[in-house]
């Protein structure tokens, strides 16, 4: 079976768009950075780095240096498939950094976005 699309898409010609959702509903940049290094355990300069070295989405995530544990807590729905349902290991990745992307510009709190207490 071929690979998905978004597997070999550049993770920094998707981060904007990360960006400008959240933003048009009032969050930050510096939100959609901290949800984004709580899953992958990147430091915000490696975040940067990867984002300047324009790696794809599967250099992105098999790169991260600690994938977050707690991420198995994110449930729901994105893209109509609910994310605990995804078989492909990467993809179901992706669909966390979604989820959690969305859950940010619905004005969730941070503490639940990050699953804490």
């Amino acid at each position: 079976m071929a690979e998905h699309r978004i597997f070999s898409m550049s993770f920094a010609s998707v981060y904007p768009l990360y960006i400008n959702k959240a933003e048009k509903k009032g969050r930050t940049k510096s939100e959609v950075d901290r949800i984004i290094c709580w899953l992958t355990g990147y430091t915000p300069d490696q975040l940067e780095n990867q984002i300047e070295k324009e790696v794809d989405f599967k250099t992105f995530f098999t790169g991260a240096p600690l994938l977050n544990p707690h991420r198995r807590l994110i449930k729901g729905v994105v893209c109509g498939i609910r994310v605990e349902d995804i078989e492909d290991p990467l993809m179901q990745e992706i669909r966390y950094l979604d989820k959690m992307i969305d859950e940010l510009a619905k004005g969730k709190a941070m503490e639940k976005i990050l699953r804490k207490g």
